[in-house]
């Protein structure tokens, strides 16, 4: 299932009056080749179990969530997995786990009432679904990439050609030849790129592609492929699955730094127009509780993020879900580190997003929404 499909099913879970369980683990293995998260899943399981009386439900409901992950961690944890994202509410009929052959940064133990979302969206952002085309005159792969691996591939062959040493007449004849064979490779290849992308909903694509061949795939390409491209690689038309990807991941982030600046400028533009565009934690979570936002723009560091409160807007204070959350939150590890405050924000600004189909960008620099407590988004429309 894609990581989208999933991030969506979790933002709808309904907040519970019992903890729910948020876990995230780099399985990346150590120096020594051994898992290095099993000493923190030990201690912090122990820690937060204490934090509830014995016998109460909540308890029972967290040690049935706490042995389940246990369990799950021993048995199903796949090898090749670089990070894992649980979460579980055993009284809410919750458990969901993640691999992700990319890494988590930080190990992540969240407890609360809703699903802690912010870290594998984080991830999806990082390592989107993208389409890269690697071509010659006759063959060309496609390679869809999505968190950091390969998850489809599809070969076009073209037609093999040859030169020839004659002249005159039946040289440029041949050469015609030739170049309809490479226009007919492109077509194809043109038109199993469309299909691909319709089907995968992919939104950029890259290209590595020689001097033949290039200029032939412009032409032919309909403009929303051509606005799709992000990059054009310099890499060999054999160059391996990880080759590929390690260049095209390069290009993307190199895209990302180049998009994340103009996206916040347009939404400061927006607000300060009084057009479509807000900044600002309050703001921006009023227009995610309305349906306003088309894209939202916050900041790759939860401990960025300025809380909201019902002195800074007293139109969320009945907002119970933000300000007053059904249980206790607990947290540990890089969670740990930022307000408790500043993280159910991230979640509550990142599930909202998800509730209501608004996309979702993390602006890696932190200092591009500094001035606005971490947070902006580009609207729909306005009230």
């Amino acid at each position: 299932m894609a990581l989208t499909e999933q991030l969506d099913r979790l933002a709808r879970f309904e907040p519970a009056p019992y903890p729910v369980v948020s876990l995230y683990l780099n399985t990346q293995p150590g120096p020594t080749g051994r898992d290095q998260y099993q000493t923190f899943v030990r201690a912090e399981f122990k820690a937060r179990s204490r934090t509830y009386p014995g016998g109460s439900p909540e308890r029972e409901s967290l040690d049935k969530d706490l042995e389940r992950i246990a369990t799950y961690l021993r048995d199903e944890l796949q090898p090749a997995a670089n990070g894992v994202a649980l979460f579980a509410c055993s009284a809410g009929e919750l458990f969901e786990a993640v691999q992700l052959p990319a890494p988590i940064d930080e190990h992540w133990l969240y407890i609360g009432d809703t699903p802690h979302l912010y870290p594998l969206a984080r991830v999806e952002s990082q390592y989107p679904r993208y389409a890269a085309v690697v071509a010659d005159t006759n063959s060309t792969r496609i390679l869809v990439f999505a968190t950091g691996e390969l998850v489809a591939q599809e070969e076009v062959m073209g037609v093999k050609t040859r030169r020839t040493s004659q002249g005159g007449w039946s040289q440029a004849r041949f050469q015609r030849h030739i170049e309809n064979y490479h226009v007919q490779h492109v077509k194809d290849v043109v038109e199993t790129l469309d299909r691909i992308v319709t089907q995968e909903g992919i939104q950029h694509i890259v290209i590595a592609a020689d001097e033949v061949v290039l200029p032939l795939l412009r032409e032919q390409m309909p403009k929303h492929l051509t606005d799709s491209i992000v990059d054009h690689l310099k890499v060999d038309s054999h160059a391996s699955v990880r080759d590929v990807l390690d260049a095209s991941l390069e290009a993307m982030r190199k895209e990302d730094a180049r998009t994340d600046r103009e996206k916040v400028d347009g939404a400061i533009s927006g607000y300060r127009g009084g057009g479509l565009g807000v900044v600002g934690p309050e703001g921006t979570l009023e227009a995610l509780v309305k349906g306003q936002v088309d894209e939202l723009l916050i900041t790759a560091s939860a401990a960025a993020l300025q809380p909201v409160t019902a002195d800074s807007n007293p139109t969320l204070a009945d907002d119970s879900t933000l300000l007053e959350p059904a249980v206790e939150t607990a947290a540990a590890g890089e969670a740990a580190q930022a307000d408790p405050q500043s993280v159910r924000l991230a979640d509550e600004l990142v599930t909202r997003a998800k509730q209501t189909a608004a996309r979702l960008t993390f602006i890696e620099d932190a200092s591009l929404l500094e001035e606005y407590g971490g947070v902006a988004a580009l609207l729909r429309f306005r009230i």
